[in-house]
C-alpha cells in the first residue's frame, strides 16, 4: 500500500480483529498507529489484540515524551477507537493541533452525570438525577421521587453495573454493591449516579461529525424483555429507515445534545429514549458504535461509520458535501441475542436447525461453544449466542425476530 499518511487510533477496541477503523483509513491510503493510553491495558480489554496497525506507542505517563513519540509520523488525526481512550484522544489531538473535540469538554463526554447536566444545561430534556452521596441520600432522594430509578456507574460502558430498582431500599442495595468496586474498565467506582427511569422505545443512533457538521450513519430500535431479575434486557436491535416525523425529531434532539457536548469531530454513538414528552438522552459516547453495528449498517445500506470517520478526517472535503443525505436500506437487518435461563456446561443448543428456517436468517455467532460454562444472561456480556437476520422487507425481519425469542428458552439449551 502507498502511505499518504497516518492517522493514530486510541485504545484497541474489539472490532479491530475485523478491520474496523484501520481498514477504513487503509481504503484512503492512510496507516494507523496505536496509541495505548495506558501502560497496562484494563482487564477488559486483555483479550484485545492490535491489528493491522503500522506501530505502536504506549504512553508510560510522560505526555511529552508520548506527543514526540507521535509526532514522528505527522498524524492527520487522533481518533478514540473505544470509550476508554475518548479522554486521551481529546488531550493528543488538541496538543498536536488536529481536529479535536478539545480538552475542555472531555469530562462531559466520559462522566454521564456531568454529561447530562450539561446538556440540560443547554435547554435539552434530560433525565432527574442524583450524583450519590451516601445511602441516605439516595434513599431519600428515591422516596421523593416516588418512581423507578436506574443505579449505575458514572463512567463505564455496555450495560456494566446498571441496576433498575422500585423501591428506596432495592436502591440502597444497589449503590452498596457498586461503590468501591471497579467498573469494566478497572476504574474504581468512588462515586455511583441514580436517574430517574425514562419510559418510552429505545433508540440508537451512530453519527459522524466534521467542523461540527452531523451526518446520520444509522438509526437502531431495540427491544427488551423482562429475564432473569432484568427488567430491560435488550433482545433485539433492528436497523430503521431514515424516515417519518419521530424519527426527524429524534434526529434533530441528537444533533443538538451533541452540540451541546461539544462533539465536533469524529464518531459519536447517542442512546435516546422517545418518552411520551419527548426524546430524552440516555448517555453519549464520543466513539464508534459498540458491536458489529457498523458492519450490520454497511451490509445494509452499503456505508457506514468506518467509511464516514474516515472521510470526515482525510476526505473533509466530501463529507461536508455529503453530511446531510440520508442513507437507504436495502436489506434490513436485526441482531436478536438468545436470554440464556440456564446455568452449567453447554452440551449444545437443541434449536438451531429451527432458527436456520427463519426466512430472514443469516448465520449465528457462538460466544459459548459447547464445552462451555454458560450462565443466565443478565447484560450484553453474557449472552451466549446471537442470530443475525436478514431480509429486504422489515415485517419480515420483525417477524423472524419475535420467533427468535419463541424458541429460545430453557429446552433450547442442553446443559450439564
Amino acid at each position: 500500500m502507498v502511505v499518504n499518511g497516518y492517522v493514530a487510533l486510541v485504545d484497541a477496541s474489539p472490532a479491530c480483529r475485523s478491520g474496523g477503523l484501520v481498514g477504513a483509513f487503509e481504503e484512503r491510503g492512510y496507516a494507523a498507529i496505536h496509541v495505548q493510553s495506558t501502560p497496562v491495558r484494563p482487564k477488559f480489554y486483555e483479550p484485545v489484540v492490535p491489528t493491522g496497525f503500522a506501530d505502536e506507542v504506549v504512553h508510560h505517563g510522560d505526555l511529552e515524551e508520548t506527543l514526540r513519540k507521535l509526532s514522528r509520523y505527522e498524524p492527520v488525526a487522533v481518533i478514540p477507537d473505544s470509550e476508554y481512550g475518548v479522554a486521551f484522544a481529546d488531550l493528543l489531538s488538541e496538543r498536536l493541533g488536529l481536529p479535536t473535540n478539545g480538552t475542555a469538554g472531555s469530562t462531559a463526554r466520559r462522566d454521564k452525570y456531568v454529561m447530562v447536566e450539561k446538556i440540560k444545561a443547554a435547554g435539552l430534556r434530560g433525565a432527574g438525577q442524583l450524583l450519590i452521596e451516601n445511602a441516605g441520600q439516595l434513599e431519600g432522594w428515591h422516596r421523593e421521587l416516588n418512581g423507578r430509578i436506574v443505579v449505575k456507574p458514572l463512567s463505564s460502558a455496555g450495560s456494566d453495573g446498571i441496576h433498575y430498582c422500585d423501591t428506596p431500599e432495592q436502591a440502597v442495595r444497589a449503590y452498596e454493591s457498586l461503590v468501591g468496586t471497579d467498573d469494566l474498565f478497572s476504574e474504581p467506582n468512588h462515586k455511583v449516579l441514580a436517574q430517574e427511569y425514562l419510559a418510552g422505545p429505545e433508540f440508537a443512533v451512530n453519527m459522524v461529525s466534521r467542523d461540527g457538521k452531523h451526518h446520520v450513519c444509522d438509526i437502531w430500535t431495540s427491544t427488551h424483555i423482562t429475564a432473569n431479575g432484568v427488567l430491560d434486557l435488550c433482545d433485539g436491535m433492528v436497523l430503521l429507515p431514515y424516515e417519518g416525523e419521530r424519527t426527524d425529531r429524534i434526529i434533530d434532539y441528537c444533533e443538538q445534545v451533541l452540540d451541546a457536548l461539544d462533539i465536533r469531530h469524529g464518531p459519536a454513538h447517542v442512546q435516546v429514549k422517545m418518552t411520551p414528552a419527548g426524546p430524552c438522552v440516555i448517555e453519549v459516547a464520543a466513539r464508534m458504535g459498540g458491536g458489529s453495528t457498523a458492519h450490520y449498517a454497511r451490509t445494509a445500506t452499503g456505508e457506514s461509520q468506518l467509511n464516514w470517520t474516515a472521510d470526515a478526517y482525510v476526505r473533509p472535503e466530501r463529507f461536508l458535501a455529503r453530511h446531510r443525505e440520508r442513507y437507504e436500506v436495502k436489506q434490513f437487518v436485526a441482531g436478536a441475542p438468545m436470554i440464556s435461563p440456564v446455568e452449567g456446561t453447554l452440551r449444545a443448543y437443541t434449536g438451531l436447525e429451527e432458527l436456520k428456517k427463519l426466512e430472514s436468517f443469516v448465520g449465528v455467532r457462538e460466544f459459548v461453544r459447547s464445552g462451555d460454562p454458560i450462565v443466565p444472561t443478565v447484560n450484553d456480556l453474557t449472552y451466549p449466542l446471537l442470530v443475525e437476520l436478514r431480509h429486504e422487507v422489515l415485517e419480515s425481519v420483525l417477524r423472524d425476530l419475535a420467533t427468535v425469542r419463541y424458541i429460545d428458552g430453557r429446552e433450547f439449551y442442553d446443559v450439564g
